[in-house]
């Protein structure tokens, strides 16, 4: 597919997408982006935020939450899907930041996919979310990637490989919030694939 095709349906897919914030966006401090992030992962974006907006108004500094007990967390997290293991991983990666990095985030894929908690997806939505061509892959990203026919591959690594050949670097950024927005306000699969139809169309 010529990229100018994809990035017209990209742009129509902005237009019928919501404007809802994502777990990734707003916070003040980055070690609060990357945190809530972690805690996204499967689960709702409007469940995760008002989580996390307690687990830091519990704990206010990554000093804090490093130092923070495991039930307590589990306690706060308890809503989330996954809430054991990101419980934990919560903890880790905050004691990984002061330990390694004096408790700010490092602006490097490589060095947080070694992070806790911390895979491709959130490597590349906090990158994004600072300045960086990072492109996260997600169920929406994958779905939707694959019914356009932006990409063919089965497997979410792959698919972030096809979208980053077809779309120019500036363009990066922009590609997981249109299609998750998109995803999220379109719950019904007969009104999603009545929309990706017609999407398709364009030329």
């Amino acid at each position: 597919m010529e990229y100018a095709r994809a990035l017209r349906q990209l742009k129509l897919l902005e237009q019928k997408g919501g404007s809802m914030r994502l777990a990734a966006e707003g916070w003040p401090k980055e070690w609060q982006t990357l945190i809530s992030t972690i805690m996204s992962a499967q689960s709702r974006d409007e469940t995760t935020i008002p989580i996390a907006l307690g687990l830091f108004n519990r704990y206010p500094s990554v000093k804090e939450l490093a130092l923070a007990s495991y039930p307590d967390v589990l306690f706060l997290l308890k809503s989330l899907n996954y809430n054991r293991t990101k419980a934990k991983n919560v903890i880790l990666c905050a004691q990984d930041l002061m330990c390694d990095y004096n408790g700010d985030v490092p602006h490097d894929f490589e060095k947080l996919i070694a992070l806790p908690g911390v895979g491709r997806k959130t490597a590349n939505v906090f990158l994004s979310e600072y300045g960086h061509h990072g492109l996260a892959v997600d169920t929406h990203v994958y779905q939707l990637a694959r019914a356009l026919g932006w990409s063919n591959a089965n497997h979410p690594h792959k698919v972030e490989d096809d979208l980053k050949k077809l779309f120019p670097k500036k363009y990066w950024v922009n590609i997981n919030p249109i299609l998750v927005r998109f995803g999220k306000l379109h719950t019904s699969r007969k009104k999603k694939n009545q929309l990706l139809e017609q999407i398709k169309e364009i030329n």
